[in-house]
């Protein structure tokens, strides 16, 4: 009697590649976060207006404070709400 140790799949297994996280300031060379520019600011806010953390925009350190200072002045001008049901 043979024994067989492989290990058979139906399907085979996925594995999951995570795209590598970049800061898209640095990328674009952009230096200052415009507060004024509402849709570009939405892009950090989720689904009930709170800021986006770091692990998960990939914004490095110095411009996540940055990002967040402006939706700050944002939110106090009444450019982005401070929270919602549905934002997007």
């Amino acid at each position: 009697m043979a024994v067989n140790n492989e290990i058979r799949y139906l399907n085979p297994p996925t594995v999951e590649v995570k795209k590598k996280k970049y800061c898209r300031f640095k990328k674009a060379h952009i230096k200052y976060v415009d507060y004024k520019d509402a849709e570009f600011l939405k892009r950090f806010l989720n689904e009930q207006g709170k800021i986006l953390p770091r692990r998960l925009t990939g914004t490095s350190l110095k411009f996540q404070r940055k990002v967040a200072q402006a939706v700050k002045r944002a939110r106090h001008l009444a450019l982005l709400p401070y929270v919602t049901d549905l934002l997007k």
